[in-house]
């Protein structure tokens, strides 16, 4: 079973791929990317900040990314950035903007 994707997600995603590969990349991260990793949905949502970040917009790369984080999810966090700061995902977008306005 797979959690939800925020809108946070969902706009990322949006941003970063092609059209028509929004739906794959957001079916891929939701179901790699679930609660088996955390119970904690703040935690989830920051690991699945980190995968997005380490795709760059490729679905190899998001594949590679979500396998990273299956196996310690903890290296996905250092690895995109995220290790020292549990709101660092949260300021981060694939364009260096700052997050829409709710």
């Amino acid at each position: 079973m797979s959690a939800a994707l925020t809108s946070g997600l969902r706009q990322r995603i949006a941003m970063m791929f092609r059209p028509d590969e929004i739906e794959l990349a957001a079916s891929l991260l939701a179901d790699g990317c679930g609660p088996k990793l955390t119970r904690y949905p703040d935690l989830l949502e920051r690991i699945r900040c980190a995968v997005l970040k380490l795709s760059r917009g490729d679905l190899n790369e998001l594949r590679r990314a979500i396998k990273l984080a299956q196996h310690d999810w903890r290296d996905a966090l250092v690895a995109a950035g995220f290790a020292d700061s549990i709101k660092a995902h949260e300021s981060w977008w694939p364009d260096g903007s700052q997050p829409p306005p709710s």
